[in-house]
């Protein structure tokens, strides 16, 4: 098995691509160690000196680390984890609704508007967020106001701001006039 590794805009995180499905079309974010009891791949990765955050994605795993530790010292033991998980065959997750995000936005209820920023930000956003190892979920609408919350790489990323005001919030202000702010929620 080989597995690839990306650096992200997030020097903290690393993306780790195993080459495989991780979760389909899905997201799973533990912030910390209590968190990941559903994941036995989150379980072992934490137990990596230095892992603060585990993020996992339909192709890929991000890895945040403290920072004391260096890249260099960390990889090692993050890419003999995620190997050895996959070619043991464990599952990713036991409970599939724990921790994942996605499915909780989506509500029969939802008004025109509501329905246009989600998909914008299930066509436009998401994948490119993705590609930096990472992952935008809508959590509201009110008063004109967008409420998301940053995942994986992009939480506590130095250019998430950048990300949401100048990509985000212009996008969705050009397509959706009645959108006039984006906010992180965390």
């Amino acid at each position: 098995m080989f597995i690839q590794t990306e650096e992200t805009p997030n020097p903290a995180t690393l993306k780790f691509l195993p080459g495989r499905e991780v979760l389909n079309g899905r997201t799973a974010d533990f912030p910390d160690p209590a968190q990941a009891e559903a994941s036995p791949l989150a379980q072992r990765l934490f137990q990596v000196e230095g892992v603060t955050r585990v993020f996992l994605g339909a192709d890929f795993v991000t890895i945040t680390k403290d920072d004391e530790r260096e890249w260099y010292l960390l990889k090692p033991a993050i890419l003999g984890v995620i190997m050895e998980h996959f070619t043991a065959g464990r599952p990713v997750l036991i409970d599939q609704a724990v921790g994942t995000a996605g499915d909780s936005a989506d509500s029969e209820e939802d008004t025109e508007i509501v329905s246009q920023i989600k998909e914008l930000l299930d066509t436009r956003v998401r994948p490119a967020v993705a590609q930096d190892g990472g992952d935008i979920i809508y959590q509201g609408f009110e008063g004109g106001v967008v409420f998301l919350t940053m995942q994986g790489a992009c939480s506590g990323c130095p250019s998430s701001t950048a990300t949401l005001k100048m990509g985000i919030e212009n996008m969705l202000r050009h397509y959706i006039p009645e959108v006039v702010e984006v906010r992180a929620v965390l």
